[in-house]
């Protein structure tokens, strides 16, 4: 390893470490500068961006440094006092010549010989990050060998059902590119996978164990990140962390932009299907599940819990922590500004010192340098030039002012500045202590210091509590923090309880979380319908419109709140109605109900006609219930039984099959010919063909179903 060296330039090799030095305060700087400006954007997709940004400044901070540092030394020469390396003084041509062991040293260095110890430090740090660079590198392209393989062995195309799902997916997203489905039993996730030809990989879990909607909403997240092209995105975070690995900043920046990326796409998939409740059950579901390879774009990568909450919009109590950590950020990206200073100086004599001079392999300071050093004296006390410098020098002395009224203007400015801060903390510890006598006087005396920030966030405040007690209500804590987050005002309390709602806190919070307003209250009131908080609640969670009610109300069926809920649920549209009606079908809600959730459809009924079964509602929804088909009444017809509804469910419930039928008409008996209810009967006593025959080998004679029955119950054989 210590060969390096020996392959790349020494001159090379020492500016590639400064500029890998200087990334030490430059990551900083970025990493507080992309804090500062994602911690102001509430936008998902502004901080990704943010994140990317500082990430590409990242990989361009040490390329542009190195070719600073590799011009800036060419130009002008600041040696280093060997004294001091932030306190550098500039020796004459004299000096300098008459230092031989210091240009022996120089020599040695432009040579390749063994550096200073400095430099010998620097060295070791190149070589050290080229051997850091290397292992990553065979890591990254092991990865590489595992999604190939992946893709080429473990893949093997989705089922017709689930291609066409994902079809319509990517339809609805608008993604016109070819794209690849595979099921694969490595993985635990669904996940993206290649650059150029991307193919989505479905785990059997995710086929297996996800409703329909669930794993459509899975499948546009993935597809998500196909067409915002994350997986270019994710390539050049590899290559950067593989570069830059060293710096913590890096990879903080990295791990940002995977979170906000996956909350871009958790946004797509919300889009698409449109309940975020359905979404989040599949995220909570894969939470436990393997991630994917680092190559690999998975659904259940990032901090699954917080993408759960942000889906369902619960408050995210961070304020106090976001505004330490822009704090936190401008103190890093101050100090950050003062390593620069020092690095720079540092830098630029380290590089300086080393360089060749044009006759004896050492570079001649400039002409105009040369004359400035040799008209200037110093000073024992200080090194200053105390001596007019000629108006012709380039390098003039600094002027030095002898304002004698110059320490008292400072003092009084920092007087001032010592005021005024000091009126600033009186100012902020009158308001916190107003607040909380203010919070104490509307009723909450014995407040927590957790309960005091969590109400001061959410910016809860006395007139707000004053409010609700005036309005007979005396919510806790908790409850407070509950009202003020979904925008519950005092207004909207008396607008609800003068359209006939009586509701308690929680019923309060539910009304305003599913958007009930009292427009809404009063136009079910105007049609009949008087709920209470509950079945408010139910009507808006299943979009039941006033216009929903009205179509029913015309179809004839004044349906009440519950009834209404159930026919929403269960899908019953006013078409349906009326279809039903059509084939002479009058039901109430109760039997609408009934038939939607047997799955009674108008086609059923029209077959049943078909068969000459005019059954009544009722009737229709026993034989759906249990499974009787047109197959089924057709088959006992060709058998000489032509049942009624009710003996047709009587024989379905009792388990008569075609076979049992053909095996008791076969013993002979005159009782078994064309009564359904006999061969019901027979079933229900246990009386088989088996069993008959068995009697008539015995010699019994005149046997009908009711000594069948005597004799199967007096167990004689």
């Amino acid at each position: 390893m210590s060969h390096f060296a020996g392959w790349i330039s020494p001159d090379v090799m020492r500016t590639l470490g400064w500029a890998l030095v200087h990334f030490l305060w430059q990551g900083i700087a970025l990493a507080a500068l992309a804090a500062i400006g994602m911690a102001l954007c509430r936008s998902a997709a502004t901080r990704y961006v943010i994140a990317v940004g500082a990430l590409v400044l990242m990989l361009a901070s040490p390329v542009a440094t190195f070719v600073a540092l590799w011009q800036s030394p060419a130009d002008r020469v600041t040696p280093v006092n060997a004294s001091s390396m932030f306190a550098p003084t500039f020796a004459t041509p004299a000096q300098r010549d008459a230092s031989p062991s210091s240009s022996n040293t120089l020599f040695q260095r432009a040579n390749g010989a063994p550096f200073s110890s400095h430099s010998d430090a620097l060295l070791w740090f190149v070589e050290a990050w080229f051997a850091g660079v290397i292992v990553l590198s065979l890591r990254t392209a092991g990865g590489v060998l595992l999604i190939e393989r992946m893709r080429r062995r473990d893949a093997k195309p989705v089922s017709a059902r689930i291609r066409q799902i994902c079809l319509a997916v990517q339809w609805r997203l608008g993604l016109m590119r070819a794209i690849q489905y595979c099921e694969s039993q490595l993985l635990d996730a669904p996940a993206v996978i290649g650059w150029i030809r991307p193919a989505v990989l479905l785990p059997v879990t995710a086929l297996t164990g996800l409703s329909d909607e669930q794993l459509q909403a899975v499948i546009a997240h993935e597809l998500a990140h196909i067409r915002r092209f994350d997986n270019i995105v994710n390539v050049f975070q590899i290559l950067v962390e593989t570069l830059l690995f060293y710096h913590p900043a890096v990879w903080w920046v990295s791990k940002r932009i995977r979170v906000e990326r996956e909350n871009c796409c958790d946004d797509a998939a919300v889009s698409v299907c449109t309940d975020p409740m359905q979404y989040a059950r599949a995220l909570a579901m894969m939470a436990e599940l393997r991630p994917a390879p680092a190559l690999a774009m998975a659904a259940n990568r990032g901090p699954l819990a917080a993408r759960v909450a942000r889906l369902l919009g619960v408050a995210n109590q961070r304020n106090s922590a976001r505004n330490a950590g822009m704090a936190a950020s401008f103190i890093l990206l101050a100090s950050a500004a003062f390593a620069a200073n020092a690095f720079f100086g540092i830098a630029h004599s380290a590089l300086a010192s080393a360089l060749p001079v044009h006759g004896n392999n050492f570079r001649t300071p400039p002409p105009a340098y040369q004359t400035s050093r040799s008209l200037s004296a110093t000073s024992p006390a200080s090194g200053i030039s105390h001596e007019a410098a000629p108006s012709n020098s380039p390098i003039a002395p600094p002027a030095v002012a002898h304002d004698k009224a110059a320490p008292a203007f400072v003092q009084e400015q920092q007087e001032q500045k010592q005021n005024d801060q000091n009126q600033q903390a009186n100012t902020g510890s009158t308001a916190k202590q107003s607040y909380i006598e203010a919070m104490k006087a509307a009723g909450f005396d014995n407040l927590t210091a957790d309960g005091l920030i969590a109400l001061k966030i959410q910016d809860v405040t006395p007139e707000y509590v004053r409010g609700l007690h005036d309005l007979g209500l005396k919510p806790t804590v908790d409850e407070l923090i509950g009202l003020k987050v979904q925008g519950v005002t005092p207004e909207y309390i008396r607008d609800m309880r003068a359209a006939g709602v009586s509701f308690n806190v929680d019923k309060l919070i539910g009304l305003k979380v599913q958007g009930i307003t009292p427009d809404y209250v009063r136009a079910m009131h105007d049609l009949g319908i008087a709920p209470d908080s509950d079945e408010l609640i139910g009507l808006r969670v299943q979009r039941v419109t006033p216009e929903y009610i009205k179509q029913m109300h015309d179809l004839g069926i004044p349906a009440k709140a519950d009834e209404i809920i159930g026919m929403k649920v269960q899908g019953v549209t006013p078409n349906y109605i009326q279809q039903m009606r059509g084939l002479g079908l009058d039901a109430t809600a109760d039997q609408i109900i009934g038939m939607k959730v047997q799955g009674v459809s108008p086609e059923y009924i029209k077959q049943m006609h078909d068969l000459g079964i005019p059954a009544k509602v009722d009737e229709i929804i026993g034989m759906k219930v249990q499974g009787v088909t047109p197959d089924y009444i057709q088959q006992m017809r060709a058998l000489g039984l032509k049942a009624t509804a009710d003996q047709i469910i009587g024989m379905k419930v009792q388990g008569l099959t075609p076979e049992y039928v053909k095996g008791l008409r076969a013993t002979g008996l005159p009782d078994f010919k064309d009564d359904p209810d006999c061969y019901i009967g027979a079933k229900i006593q246990g009386i088989t063909p088996g069993f008959v025959a068995e009697a008539q080998k015995h010699g019994f004679k005149d046997l009908d179903l009711d000594k069948l029955i005597a004799l199967k119950n007096a167990g004689v054989f």
